[in-house]
């Protein structure tokens, strides 16, 4: 039943993630060419003219057909950084996880196996779904008389390892997005850069004087595909340290409660 569940869940968030991308894109070309691009933000109405002096929508426009790309991961990186802190949020329950914890090994210090499933049934989310089962696991081998001691305490070990497997992997979704984002971004921002400079180059080039207008443009792609890719990826690094520190902390929660478990267990029943 559990790993029906999860599968399912994988399966939705595996859609969601696949869904968003393309959003992202179509979103940010209809900004790029119907807001940035729009007449009014250059000379005489025409985006193909210089950007009105001062226009940021105008600059921005002018970097080139990599800005909409860099805009598409900017907005896939704000989207699953909301998506990811609601889920870590509700994995976390709704109380301070540590005195979660504690609470619970106070109970089963005690051998109040009720009370300590009655707390993870208040708490809620993963860290607790977790405990809960190892708690459930803790009262029926309570009343098994065919397993010894030993045997016991492998299969809470087993069943702490099986439910964690469940739950905590679902919190690391879509962090490899955040991952490859996070060089993916600076890599595209290099090459908008790149394709600035040559036609900055290209416009120096030129028989004559250099056209000051295409120059001007060449140099304008070449820094905002650069401001645009290194702001994306330093965003997506923040973050994705960031989600990653707070699921290690949860899994540390969840390790020392199993152990705590194991260890009440084993005083306990001597």
């Amino acid at each position: 039943m559990k790993a029906t569940k999860t599968a399912k869940t994988k399966k939705s968030k595996s859609g969601f993630a696949a869904l968003i991308i393309p959003l992202a894109l179509i979103a940010s070309e209809c900004v790029y060419y119907f807001v940035m691009g729009d007449g009014s933000h250059f000379v005489g109405g025409n985006n193909q003219n210089a950007n009105l002096p001062g226009d940021y929508f105008g600059i921005v426009f002018k970097g080139g057909f990599i800005v909409p790309l860099l805009m598409t991961l900017l907005l896939t990186v704000l989207v699953f950084v909301v998506e990811r802190q609601l889920t870590i949020s509700r994995a976390a329950g709704s109380g301070n996880v540590h005195d979660f914890v504690q609470k619970v090994k106070g109970y089963l210090s005690e051998n109040n196996v009720e009370a300590a499933i009655e707390a993870c049934d208040k708490q809620k989310g993963s860290v607790a779904n977790v405990i809960r089962a190892v708690v459930v696991k803790y009262r029926i081998l309570e009343g098994d008389t065919t397993m010894v001691k030993d045997q016991k305490l492998t299969s809470l070990q087993k069943e702490i390892e099986e439910a964690t497997s469940l739950e905590l992997p679902s919190l690391e979704e879509n962090l490899v997005i955040l991952a490859t984002i996070t060089s993916l971004a600076t890599l595209m921002g290099l090459l908008g850069t790149v394709l600035g400079m040559i036609r900055a180059f290209a416009a120096l080039a030129n028989a004559g004087a250099p056209d000051s207008v295409a120059l001007a443009n060449g140099i304008s792609e070449a820094l905002v595909n650069t401001a645009f890719g290194i702001g994306t990826s330093v965003l997506a690094v923040i973050f994705y340290n960031f989600f990653t520190s707070k699921i290690d902390k949860l899994t540390y929660s969840i390790d020392e409660a199993g152990f705590s478990i194991v260890q009440s267990y084993a005083a306990n029943h001597k």
